[in-house]
């Protein structure tokens, strides 16, 4: 399965990537990153994270480790996953394209922003749960710009 996200954000590039190159930063604007910890070793940034998402009255949680493969800063970033028990695990990729831009509404600073969540496994498929990933995908799109929206220029958002 694979959801491609576009989305336009009123900030530089550089001002959204901070936001998209640490899975630290993504609670803040995606629900569906239920908690994340730093758990890097030496040079490689890397992070325990469990998604959650609520289907009816159910919920679905999955705790991944994911390590930064690609770091490309302002334009690109990529995680993937990279657990360290030995077994054989569904992939999860993450890539963050950024392009920057004028935006095309008023000719200020914008940056194109695609987001691509490939997985490989079983527990995420189905129309439904499909459609619930894919909702909390467009969401956190809204809310990283909306968070962008409201930070001042020189002011580095969290």
């Amino acid at each position: 399965m694979e959801i491609e996200r576009h989305t336009l954000l009123p900030a530089t590039a550089e001002r959204a990537f901070a936001l998209v190159d640490d899975l630290s930063a993504y609670p803040a604007w995606m629900d569906l990153v239920h908690d994340v910890r730093d758990v890097s070793a030496d040079d490689r940034r890397a992070w325990d994270v469990e998604l959650q998402a609520q289907v009816g009255p159910f919920a679905r949680s999955k705790r991944l480790r994911m390590v930064r493969v690609v770091h490309d800063p302002p334009r690109r970033v990529v995680f993937e996953r990279a657990e360290v028990d030995d077994r054989q695990h569904s992939s999860w990729v993450l890539a963050a394209d950024l392009d920057p831009m004028l935006s095309p509404t008023d000719s200020t600073v914008a940056t194109a922003l695609t987001m691509t969540l490939t997985y490989g496994g079983n527990l995420w498929t189905g129309a439904v749960l499909q459609r619930v990933l894919d909702d909390h995908v467009e969401r956190g799109a809204a809310t990283l710009s909306a968070l962008l929206a409201d930070t001042d220029v020189g002011e580095h958002p969290a």
